[in-house]
């Protein structure tokens, strides 16, 4: 039976295994280290699956923030990444995840990058609002994705939010 624990409660070598295992060696190299580069994932809404004991699959979230053209700043919280061991992969272990992680953050603006049509379908994240945002690195635009009331519109950058800009 899968346990779902705060991600802080799991040994952060067993993450990035899992990580290295979900993604491969190279991840580090996406853009999305690059939006979480320099702060730590959110304690809380972070989360891990284990069954009997096991590290099975994994979410993280991530403090960014919106800075657009006009000066506005709007802090976002990044989703992801959704790793989940290969041999569980299909099990609902991710979607399990991606669910309890968004209800501790319901009010929430929210991005992340991945595929829309999933991401759309399960968790109502869109395209509809991101065309003008600009990261730092490589994104295919359909799969730059947000969902809330207050995710900003227009362009813009977004990056880490470190504690000065919080």
């Amino acid at each position: 039976m899968i346990e779902l624990v705060g991600l802080e409660t799991v040994e952060a070598n067993s993450v990035e295994r899992l990580l290295d295992r979900a993604f491969g060696p190279d991840r580090h190299g996406r853009t999305a280290y690059r939006l979480r580069a320099g702060v730590a994932a959110l304690p809380g809404p972070s989360l891990a699956a284990c069954d009997e004991g096991a590290l099975v699959g994994s979410i993280q979230l991530w403090p960014v923030q919106f800075t657009g053209d006009d000066g506005r700043r709007v802090p976002l919280i990044l989703v992801g990444p959704v790793a989940v061991a290969p041999d569980r992969q299909r099990d609902g272990i991710g979607r399990m995840l991606v669910a309890a992680a968004l209800a501790r953050v319901p009010n929430e603006p929210l991005m992340l990058i991945g595929d829309p049509e999933y991401y759309g379908r399960f968790f109502g994240f869109s395209a509809e609002h991101t065309a003008g945002w600009r990261l730092p690195g490589p994104v295919e635009q359909h799969r730059l994705l947000a969902r809330g009331d207050a995710v900003p519109t227009g362009p813009g950058s977004v990056g880490p939010r470190i504690a000065a800009l919080a």
